[in-house]
């Protein structure tokens, strides 16, 4: 999949498209609208970015992994080389492994907290004019649909393309949603 990525400074015409790819078979898990106006994307339905996905956590928590397996490396190397093992048993060099890895990914979460999304950082200066980012993950069985109706709404200006959701996450979000609104 691919991901499309457009710029309107109207809410009300991005909660037409919305409903307009929804009605023609586009899952909404593969819309959402980026703003800084969270208020008025919510007020008008629209199927926004939350606030976890706006910041870069995940991708500082898998850097800070790596700094940490490369930290147990060395403690571990360092302690087979010392030959502590001998007299010791490799419980502390184990339990001081596990604590390096956690501590480094903890911070790396930390340090992502802080920042914006590297998928995002892009958009800074378009959200801070009040604009809105709408991007959509576009399936092969969708791009006739999604390319029909972007050409109905001359507000909406195209500004790149880029990497999707796999689609696995996009169907679990749909079955999930699904799921969630299922009853009486």
């Amino acid at each position: 999949m691919k991901r499309l990525y457009f710029v309107s400074d109207d809410l009300d015409d991005l909660e037409s498209i919305e409903t307009e790819l929804e009605h023609s078979g586009v899952e909404t898990a593969q819309i959402h609208v980026l703003s800084n106006n969270d208020t008025g994307v919510q007020n008008h339905h629209l199927h926004g970015v939350d606030s976890f996905s706006k910041l870069d956590v995940v991708h500082s928590a898998l850097f800070g992994i790596g700094v940490g397996v490369v930290c147990v490396m060395f403690a571990l190397s360092f302690y087979a080389m010392s030959e502590a093992y001998l007299t010791y048993t490799w419980m502390p060099a184990i339990m001081l492994s596990v604590v390096l890895l956690g501590f480094c990914t903890w911070e790396g979460g930390l340090w992502g907290i802080q920042k914006p999304n590297r998928r995002f950082a892009k958009f800074k200066k378009v959200l801070d004019e009040g604009k809105h980012v709408l991007f959509i993950d576009v399936k092969p069985q969708n791009k006739d649909v999604i390319e029909a109706v972007v050409r109905a709404h001359p507000k909406l200006s195209p500004v790149g393309s880029g990497v999707a959701s796999p689609g696995w996450l996009v169907s679990a979000q749909t079955n999930f949603g699904r799921f969630a609104h299922w009853g009486p």
